[in-house]
């Protein structure tokens, strides 16, 4: 009698065991999922341009050339007014303002009511392009400076042309240094996890077009504002 009452008190006791085991389980299956639900859905990963040979990043990392294409594009939209700098510089402040820190975009909206009481929007059309040979490509160390992993300097070499009607009104090549911050706040809006800070000094009119870097003649833009 006694063996069966000792088979019973095992069977009772791997029953109780297999019990705590389904348990730990559950509440190991719960943190598991709480894991994986507040796992990000998207992650952005900045892959070189340059594709001729591999490439090993970390996923956070954010390489120069990436910095630089996100600010010349960026820049570039900005300064696009296609048929009137009034509304098409509105506009792309509005549409662009998730790739603008809010102090950037305070200041370029003081720009923008300054111009316009200026008169110097209205039926201006305007754009901004590399000038060859000055793109990141030519001398990476200086168009990107890395401030640390989280802000850069970066150096843009651009034409700046705008027209009233179909009279050129201004026609200069000019060089904008622009800050950028890592900006993750809003990845729906804002996939390159970037912002532009606005300038880290004043446009500088190149008064030579020459192609040695080192032998550029800058000049001071009238102004803070290209």
């Amino acid at each position: 009698m006694s063996r069966f009452k000792n088979e019973v008190a095992h069977l009772s006791a791997h029953v109780k065991t297999l019990r705590i085991g389904a348990c730990l389980l559950f509440v190991l299956l719960l943190v598991l999922s709480a894991g994986w639900w507040r796992a990000p859905r998207d992650l952005t990963i900045h892959v070189p341009p340059d594709l001729r040979s591999g490439s090993t990043r970390k996923w956070w990392d954010v390489p120069p050339e990436s910095v630089y294409a996100f600010t010349y594009y960026i820049f570039q939209q900005m300064h696009r007014w296609p048929t009137d700098g009034e509304q098409d510089y509105a506009r792309n402040l509005h549409a662009l303002s998730a790739y603008l820190t809010p102090a950037c975009r305070a200041y370029l909206q003081q720009d923008f009511e300054s111009r316009r009481t200026a008169g110097e929007l209205r039926q201006r059309v305007r754009g901004v392009y590399e000038i060859p040979g000055r793109g990141y490509g030519d001398d990476p160390s200086a168009r990107v400076k890395v401030m640390s992993d989280r802000d850069w300097i970066v150096t843009l070499d651009l034409n700046a042309d705008e027209y009233y009607g179909a009279e050129p009104v201004k026609r200069a090549q000019v060089r904008y240094s622009l800050k950028v911050v890592r900006y993750d706040q809003d990845p729906e809006r804002n996939p390159f996890g970037l912002a532009l800070d606005c300038y880290s000094q004043p446009p500088q009119r190149i008064s030579t077009p020459v192609t040695d870097e080192t032998s550029v003649k800058t000049t001071p833009l009238e102004g803070a504002t290209p």
